[in-house]
């Protein structure tokens, strides 16, 4: 079996969409090339339908989704700020380190790993903060929290989202929501590579960016008029030309099939794969009601794996069917597992192999 055969369910990279394969392959441009700009001007443009914004400041950060994290929070906060942070999950407890970091005061909202985040306890935790932030898909535990509900109730603090296993794979609304920064990934439900964050920012948040965060290379303040074109093109750094080329791609094969039908077939994938798991024995762990469509989490009832592990019966998918899934983090190491089904991965002939191999191992 070659590394090409392998189907990527897991929690991180999916496989990606042909097209985003494809246009990596490209003949090299430089990154002021005019070709080059018109092209980042409408991945940008791509991105806006995609979060549902009109928001000026809408780009692909140049490095992974933990940089998207980072540009989100030290451009607006620092010593003297307070930010409530709903954590649920891993990304919400990174989210708190990463405030910590800047100086802010993290106020964190801790919640039962499965639950989603709970607006009435954030809302109480803090009378005026300069920032609420949550995770809107916690990949740690495969729950959608309600980040709409969050931005009709901020008030005057700045609202950030963490997309990152949310944006092109459910229903995601920026401008509606009231949501002032968001974050993501591009190897999600965009089905692309690893290798960028794409980040939007509200007008009303641009207002608050400082004048000198702390990192140099995540200054908005120098990166927005090279993204934007306000003015005269600013050189803050060379872009990663291919793989801005690639999340173009991506984003239009994203958009040549539709929002509406993207979103509604990683919703059947999610579904075929919850539906398949129980018949199988097996349970779930995200709170019903909130389970995420893109990454189901599986509780692995005792016993159901006879004298194997966990790790074992992952390991035999990958070694034996070309199957990757995820196993659990924090408290539910060895006791969940992560199954993706996002951006080209998530279609039914894959859930349909999992669950015939996984059978073949355990029964």
């Amino acid at each position: 079996m070659t590394l090409t055969d392998r189907i990527l369910m897991g929690p991180g990279p999916c496989n990606p969409y042909p097209e985003a394969v494809q246009a990596l392959g490209r003949p090299m441009l430089g990154h002021l090339d005019p070709e080059f700009i018109a092209l980042l001007d409408e991945t940008n443009d791509r991105l806006r339908t995609v979060f549902g914004t009109t928001n000026a400041l809408t780009f692909p950060v140049s490095a992974t989704g933990s940089a998207g994290m980072e540009a989100a929070i030290v451009n607006f906060v620092g010593p003297g700020d307070t930010v409530v942070v709903g954590v649920n999950g891993v990304f919400g407890g990174r989210m708190v380190d990463v405030v910590s970091r800047t100086g802010a005061d993290a106020i964190a909202v801790d919640h039962e790993w499965g639950q989603p985040v709970d607006v009435e306890r954030m809302l109480a935790a803090h009378p005026n903060p300069a920032m609420y932030a949550m995770v809107h898909a916690e990949t740690s535990t495969g729950v959608q929290s309600d980040i709409a509900a969050m931005g009709a109730a901020k008030g005057d603090a700045l609202l950030l989202a963490d997309c990152v296993t949310s944006l092109g794979g459910v229903d995601l609304r920026i401008d509606e929501w009231s949501i002032d920064i968001a974050y993501s990934g591009t190897q999600k439900c965009l089905g692309v590579a690893p290798g960028l964050a794409p980040l939007t920012v509200s007008d009303r948040a641009i207002e608050r960016i400082l004048p000198k965060p702390q990192s140099w290379y995540l200054d908005l303040n120098m990166i927005a008029g090279y993204v934007t074109g306000s003015g005269a093109r600013a050189y803050h750094h060379t872009a990663p030309i291919s793989m801005i080329m690639s999340l173009h791609a991506g984003l239009g094969a994203v958009l040549d099939e539709g929002l509406d039908a993207v979103r509604a077939r990683h919703q059947a994938a999610g579904d075929a794969v919850k539906i398949g798991m129980q018949r199988l024995g097996f349970e779930l762990f995200a709170a019903e009601g909130h389970r995420l469509a893109p990454l189901s989490s599986i509780t692995i009832p005792e016993g159901r794996l006879g004298d194997q592990s966990e790790a074992q019966v992952r390991s035999r998918l990958l070694a034996e069917y070309g199957i990757e899934i995820g196993g659990g983090l924090g408290p539910v190491a060895g006791k969940v597992w992560r199954v993706g089904t996002m951006g080209h991965t998530a279609r039914l002939r894959n859930v349909t192999t999992l669950l015939a191999a996984l059978s073949a191992i355990v029964d």
